[in-house]
């Protein structure tokens, strides 16, 4: 495309600076050569008094030796016939001659001026009446310099201009090409790489109005190609971890079978099963480029509720593990702007990460407060806690915990911030670790954040939760 641009502007320019170039060219000769006959008729014409009052050769003589080409032999006179006795008729010549007799005949009955071809050059022939009624003939030599004087000179400047614009225009159409060609290749350079896997492919958003909208179209392509495949990985990783709850339970009754070849069989089946979760959970979430938190749908669901469902499980295992649970604050629905799903999701993935990482027989609660603007879940153990809080937020930090994936808070804290909320881990009063789940119900951050007051509900006695058997 740049070459077809710069070849269409050569060839345009090059077709007007010959169209006016060449006709301009011959009007600057034909002006140096009226200049040239001009200034001849006007020497010519000088004479003319002298004549109308004497024919004297002396006189004339010096009448012509005071002109510009009578000083340089380029002027002459020819007088009419005059009768002698021992000689006849003889025409009368004053100065050097170069026209020929019959041009100056020639001259004398047309009665206007007349020019002719001389050697090195052309003569101006001049007639002029006389007092005696007879005409001369003043005759003025043009020679070829004086006709072509500065053409030359006056050629080579349009030729020069010419070739300027001729280069200032190719010059103009590559700038112009290099503007259209290089967004459009930088954007197959970044097709061709995001088509090879790099996703972090992208056009700058510049150029002519048609390719600058084709780069923001390219663009926001990308972005959802990056998104939908990180929403696939996301989903792969969720509903992996999701298996881990049902792979708990499996691990803790395996545990209480007691000895036999059938027991380690199947102990070891169920530690390989998670294993390969995890396996399936870290290859998912590998190099997987930063999501935004999806929007829940409007519709929601009763925490209470699901609450409930979730702890009912739980503390089921709780009982055979001989773990103390408190529940408070789930008396009543509590509407959130979260699906059920996602909510589930996140509760298994807090009281699972109990049960993984904390002994048998560690005490854990779960305070639901509702206030004007949020809904805050706190689930407190009385475990080691955790070393170091931000490295666990972190997506896909596992830590120093054994057989941890990273994944479970990261669930939690996408469906926090979903909501706008978020999460956060301190020292619970237990003494071990409190996660505190903050969903705004509003959409923006809320609470303490605010300068809103969150009302805390007061907790029940201590009570243990019946769960499934």
């Amino acid at each position: 495309m740049r070459w077809a641009l710069v070849k269409v502007c050569l060839a345009v320019t090059a077709m007007v600076v010959v169209a006016f170039a060449v006709p301009l060219g011959l009007v600057i000769k034909e002006m140096a050569e009226d200049r040239a006959f001009s200034g001849a008729e006007r020497q010519a014409a000088s004479i003319g008094p002298t004549l109308s009052i004497t024919t004297d050769r002396e006189e004339l003589e010096r009448a012509i030796a005071i002109t510009e080409p009578g000083g340089k032999g380029w002027m002459a006179i020819h007088l009419p016939a005059v009768r002698e006795t021992d000689r006849g008729v003889q025409a009368q010549e004053v100065g050097t001659r170069r026209a020929s007799v019959a041009d100056v005949a020639a001259t004398r009955r047309i009665g206007r001026a007349y020019t002719a071809q001389a050697p090195g050059g052309s003569v101006l022939l001049q007639p002029t009446a006389l007092a005696s009624g007879s005409i001369a003939v003043v005759e003025v030599f043009v020679p070829e310099e004086s006709v072509s004087n500065g053409v030359g000179t006056a050629w080579l400047v349009l030729a020069g201009v010419g070739l300027a614009l001729i280069v200032g225009s190719v010059a103009v159409a590559d700038r112009l090409g290099v503007r259209m060609v290089q967004p459009a290749q930088r954007l197959a350079g970044a097709a061709q790489d995001l088509g090879e896997g790099r996703l972090g492919a992208r056009v700058p958003e510049d150029g002519p109005t048609e390719l600058k909208s084709a780069a923001v179209a390219f663009n926001s392509m990308a972005d959802q190609v990056v998104q939908l495949l990180a929403n696939e990985r996301e989903l792969a990783a969720d509903l992996s971890h999701r298996l881990r709850t049902p792979l708990t339970v499996l691990r803790l009754n395996a545990a209480s079978l007691g000895e036999g070849p059938a027991a380690d069989q199947t102990r070891a089946a169920v530690e390989q099963l998670e294993r390969e979760v995890d396996i399936i959970i870290r290859t998912a979430r590998e190099q997987r480029p930063q999501t935004q938190p999806a929007t829940s749908p409007a519709g929601g669901c009763d925490a209470s509720e699901v609450i409930r469902d979730r702890m009912a499980f739980w503390s089921a295992l709780a009982e055979d593990e001989g773990r103390e649970v408190r529940l408070a604050g789930v008396d009543r629905p509590v509407r959130i702007p979260v699906a059920r799903p996602d909510l589930a999701a996140a509760l298994d993935a807090l009281l699972g990460n109990i049960f993984r990482h904390t002994p048998e027989g560690t005490p854990f609660s779960l305070d639901v407060h509702n206030g004007e603007d949020a809904v805050i879940v706190l689930v407190s153990d009385a475990g080691p806690g955790i070393p170091d809080p931000e490295a666990a937020l972190a997506r896909g930090n596992s830590g120093e915990r054994a057989g941890s994936t990273g994944l479970g808070l990261d669930i939690v804290r996408r469906v926090a911030e979903s909501t706008g909320g978020d999460v956060r881990l301190g020292r619970s009063v237990l003494g071990g670790t409190e996660v505190r789940v903050w969903l705004a119900l509003h959409g923006g951050r809320t609470g303490e954040r605010r300068g809103h007051r969150v009302v805390r509900r007061r907790r029940p006695s201590a009570r243990k939760v019946a769960g499934a058997s």
